[in-house]
């Protein structure tokens, strides 16, 4: 996009920005396919407990029968690797990938704010939106885990629902380039997801450019999105500690949640 003459006002230039930038108007049927897409990309998001490998078939029949887009090309080659591996395998490389290093971390606020005090406040702000749209997540994780960010979306629908999402395109940016770097098959379950969202700005480049080089900011007093890591301590500086994960909420793939000739 060209940039805008420096004669308008600066709300003005946001406005058509994010006007420009606004997925056009979808039809149901669209919106229906979006939601099952993003529920999808939540339950392959998810740790490869027995109860998801179990439903690999299940979930590979349904990723077949999607509508032919970019995103649904990126699921098949996830689902081809996914139902091919043992499940020791599957839980040792999600693991690897998304608790062991922080550039893949599933915990979108940390790549916004990293290991400082607006974290918290960050979290505190997202489970009010959910709140308000009469959501809760029960506690069974914290509120800016990808999987449970993407159930709310799938919900909620393209407009609020999936806020969250375009509000950490460069975390989720982040997470696609670590996957990619580390040649995870997990890459094109982040693809797909990507695929839904407007195209990234040049300042959006640029900045996932600074997190790969940097990392989120950081404070001298690491902290836990609470303010307490531990039994009560404080992180030592620069540790990126992600929250022990909880076993997730699943909504299943009901026969009414399925696309036509999925069955």
């Amino acid at each position: 996009m060209s940039p805008l003459p420096a004669t308008i006002p600066a709300l003005v230039r946001t406005r058509v920005r994010a006007a420009v930038r606004r997925p056009a108007r979808l039809t149901p049927e669209e919106t229906a396919g979006r939601a099952l897409t993003l529920r999808l990309v939540s339950l392959l998001l998810q740790y490869p407990d027995s109860e998801l490998t179990s439903a690999r078939p299940e979930l590979t029949a349904v990723v077949e029968a999607l509508p032919a887009t970019p995103g649904a090309e990126h699921l098949a080659r996830f689902t081809g690797w996914f139902a091919a591996q043992e499940p020791e395998a599957l839980e040792r490389h999600y693991v690897e990938m998304f608790d062991l290093r922080r550039k893949s971390s599933l915990y979108l606020t940390y790549y916004l704010h990293g290991d400082t005090r607006r974290r918290g406040l960050a979290l505190l702000t997202l489970n009010q939106q959910y709140r308000a749209a009469g959501w809760s997540t029960d506690g069974g994780e914290l509120p800016d885990h990808l999987p449970v960010v993407l159930e709310f979306a799938a919900l909620v629908g393209p407009g609020g629902g999936e806020a969250p999402l375009r509000r950490h395109r460069r975390g989720l940016e982040l997470i696609h380039h670590a996957l990619t770097g580390s040649g995870s098959p997990y890459r094109h379950v982040l693809a797909a997801l990507l695929s839904l969202l407007p195209p990234p700005t040049e300042a959006d480049r640029a900045a996932v450019a600074r997190l790969v080089a940097e990392g989120p900011p950081n404070e001298e007093v690491g902290l836990d999105p609470y303010g307490t890591y531990g039994e009560g301590e404080f992180a030592p500086p620069a540790t990126f500690v992600p929250p022990m994960p909880a076993p997730p909420t699943r909504v299943p793939l009901t026969p009414t949640s399925r696309p036509e000739g999925s069955r």
